[in-house]
């Protein structure tokens, strides 16, 4: 078993929780905000199962940067996305995700969660840089970036 890790940020954006949630519940829309979908301008995408929702998949497949993965929404509530994340290139990895949506003034409170276990290569890197200094920057540009879509 790998050492725990888990990374957190939060964004208040002005829109309402469904314009939101809706934009993270359809992986066809994290095109327009994920902080890894410029990394590669020729990834491959692919898509499977229910437009958006639960059992909706999305996997892709790019340059060394953009990697080779797939993602799996594995619970919807009007309050929170749950994703299983798996990593296959450039090296094995998984980690669950977690959006949640909260109602404030003026808006939505989102908080972008991720957890999972160092695999061996992860855990030589974390020596090297923790997994907050790693995925954190990745996490906030993808909170800005929702919070562009989201309120434009």
């Amino acid at each position: 078993m790998g050492k725990p890790w888990a990374v957190a940020r939060s964004i208040i954006i002005a829109a309402d929780v469904a314009r939101v949630h809706a934009l993270v519940n359809d992986f066809q829309h994290w095109a327009t905000w994920s902080p890894w979908e410029d990394l590669d301008p020729s990834l491959e995408r692919t898509y499977r199962g229910p437009a958006s929702g639960t059992g909706a998949e999305y996997e892709w497949s790019g340059n060394t940067q953009a990697g080779t993965g797939r993602m799996k929404i594995t619970n919807v509530t009007d309050e929170a996305i749950a994703i299983d994340l798996a990593f296959l290139k450039p090296f094995p990895a998984t980690s669950t995700v977690r959006f949640s949506f909260v109602p404030v003034q003026g808006g939505t409170k989102v908080t972008w969660a991720m957890q999972g276990e160092l695999s061996t290569v992860m855990r030589v890197l974390s020596k090297i840089r923790s997994m907050d200094a790693i995925i954190g920057p990745d996490v906030e540009k993808g909170l800005a970036q929702l919070k562009a879509e989201a309120e434009a």
